[in-house]
């Protein structure tokens, strides 16, 4: 009897906690939880502390920057494991514990973290579903293990037309719509889409050419209504105001001529970007800061470029990938070595915050993503040898720097 008040209690708080829309919640139920494995080191270098999440076997991956990885309150950061039994994984910040983010019915596709509450949304078997976390965390490790629990909420059936998922989730900053893409391959057109998630209303924003989609469909971080995505085979950045459908915002650029590559939201609805004027493999490559209203464009993180240089010597000062933290404090980048850069959103100061995760023309890039706080960045490593994923923690001395005005 006792047991069954308990479960009747989880299920009443974590429904709670999951807005009432018109799907049906699954659950509670026990996920899957095993012992850490995970290695701390100091950057020799920088002094940064460096966090793998997972050491064994297999090619880990973090989520992209677009994404969150990090639960609302910080107690879990998502990534994929890649090993048998592997697949979609919680690592608990407090014990070091492993999470398999596998329910009874199923995986997930195209996941992030919510914005406002210990919840991930994802794609499972035509749904679009909501799996909402209560995480018990051990005080004595070595003999009982954390506790996690989910329950599971269908915020809507996709169904036959919007079956096929291209790309991944975004949440709008307001916490009331999810972004996602649908289509792609075969198929002549990509629906862009919104869904409602409280009613689990769809809403089409765009139809696009499959052959011209080219993803990252993405909310903004700070303005609920503006949702860009790159069309044109990648030429293209398209933002829409989600209040009147129109366009806002459309950059193009010559391919033969200008490289502009991997936008990405950051603060006052400006937008991240690499770029520069000699195009690969010999490229420049600025991190730049894009006004979608004025079309200006700053650089906040330079590059380099030489006659004669090659394509890894190169490839040492330029950037790739980049993401500005919402606080507007920082915007982290990466380059093909596998190096992270931090940049000052007010006086553009260059840190490198760890270098040598990467060995230039092979392997997985580091697809450099923030946390919750402005502290921490999460990336790709192939620094203990085959991939595995990283979080560096900014020293505390580079942020007292810029606490003052």
């Amino acid at each position: 009897m006792l047991r069954t008040r308990q479960i009747v209690s989880t299920l009443s708080l974590l429904a709670a906690a999951i807005p009432a829309g018109a799907g049906t919640i699954a659950g509670p139920f026990d996920l899957s939880v095993t012992p850490p494995e995970h290695k701390r080191m100091i950057d020799p270098q920088t002094g940064a502390e460096l966090l793998f999440l997972a050491t064994g076997p297999g090619e880990d991956r973090n989520l992209y920057c677009e994404q969150r990885s990090w639960l609302a309150d910080s107690s879990m950061i998502l990534f994929h494991l890649g090993r048998r039994n592997g697949g979609l994984t919680g690592y608990l910040t407090k014990t070091g514990e492993l999470v398999r983010l596998t329910t009874p019915n199923g995986t997930f596709a195209g996941v992030t973290a919510a914005r406002n509450r210990n919840s991930i949304f994802g794609v499972q078997n035509g749904k679009l579903v909501e799996l909402s976390l209560e995480i018990h965390p051990s005080d004595q490790l070595l003999k009982t293990p954390s506790r996690v629990r989910g329950a599971e909420r269908v915020i809507c059936r996709l169904g036959p037309v919007y079956r096929s998922l291209s790309g991944a989730l975004t949440e709008s900053c307001d916490g009331k719509y999810l972004s996602l893409a649908t289509g792609g391959g075969p198929e002549e057109v990509v629906h862009v889409l919104i869904v409602n998630i409280e009613t689990g209303a769809i809403r089409e924003v765009r139809r696009v050419k499959a052959a011209d989609f080219h993803g990252h469909v993405m909310f903004s971080l700070t303005n609920s209504n503006l949702l860009s995505y790159k069309g044109e085979k990648d030429t293209v950045l398209e933002v829409v105001d989600l209040r009147t459908g129109g366009t806002v915002f459309r950059q193009g650029f010559r391919p033969k001529v200008e490289l502009a590559t991997h936008h990405c939201w950051w603060v006052n609805d400006t937008i991240t970007f690499c770029g520069g004027f000699h195009r690969g493999p010999n490229e420049d490559s600025d991190v730049k800061i894009l006004n979608i209203y004025t079309g200006q464009i700053r650089i906040i993180g330079r590059g380099s470029w030489w006659p004669g240089g090659t394509p890894s010597e190169l490839a040492a000062y330029n950037w790739w990938h980049a993401a500005g933290h919402e606080s507007g404090r920082w915007v982290a980048a990466d380059n093909w070595h596998g190096d992270i850069g931090l940049f000052h959103g007010r006086t553009t100061r260059t840190y490198i915050l760890t270098n040598g995760h990467r060995t230039y023309g092979s392997g997985a890039h580091p697809h450099v993503g923030w946390d919750r706080k402005g502290q921490q960045v999460i990336f790709a490593s192939h620094l203990l040898g085959g991939v595995h994923v990283c979080v560096a923690t900014i020293p505390k001395q580079w942020q007292d720097d810029w606490e003052k005005p």
